[in-house]
């Protein structure tokens, strides 16, 4: 896999070797942000208008004895599905979250992360989302509703990454 380049600034976008985009983090936040020590720091990418993700958890991140947390895949999906509907145009906040666990996920087990804009109905966005395995098992699926939320963002990063 390449590297990708960040958006540039301005709202130009730059895309890395094939065709990704790194997406800017959140300062602060659980999933993306790199400020926060306990966060997971996961760096998200948009590839053919979906957004991906590899996630390894570890012993932080441990519900059942050596097993990931289900709330911590959930808040995966979730920021997942939130930027796949931000990089399509969409400033959202969740209003339904919908995660269904099929398979329980070890810990050190490198999971890659997908999410996409599935339909759009006025100000009303449905996402999905899937967390594989190594070897492409699905573990873990998530439908969302998001809706348009324009007024409580004042621009924001992925603004420039509207197509």
């Amino acid at each position: 896999m390449g590297e990708a380049r960040p958006p540039q600034p301005g709202g130009e976008r730059e895309p890395g070797p094939g065709g990704s985009i790194i997406l800017p983090g959140h300062g602060s936040c659980y999933v993306c942000g790199t400020e926060n020590p306990a966060g997971l720091g996961l760096a998200f990418r948009l590839e053919g208008g979906r957004v991906k993700a590899e996630l390894v958890p570890t012993e932080r991140q441990q519900g059942p004895p050596g097993h990931v947390h289900g709330g911590c895949l959930s808040a995966v999906l979730d920021e997942a599905m939130g930027a796949a509907a931000w990089c399509a145009g969409h400033p959202v906040l969740a209003a339904r979250l919908e995660i269904d666990f099929r398979r329980a996920v070890p810990l050190g087990a490198r999971c890659s992360v997908e999410a996409w804009v599935a339909s759009v109905d006025g100000r009303k966005i449905w996402t999905e989302s899937e967390l594989r395995l190594p070897g492409g098992a699905l573990a873990t699926r998530g439908r969302g509703l998001f809706l348009e939320a324009r007024e409580f963002f004042g621009g924001g990063a992925f603004f420039a990454l509207k197509r």
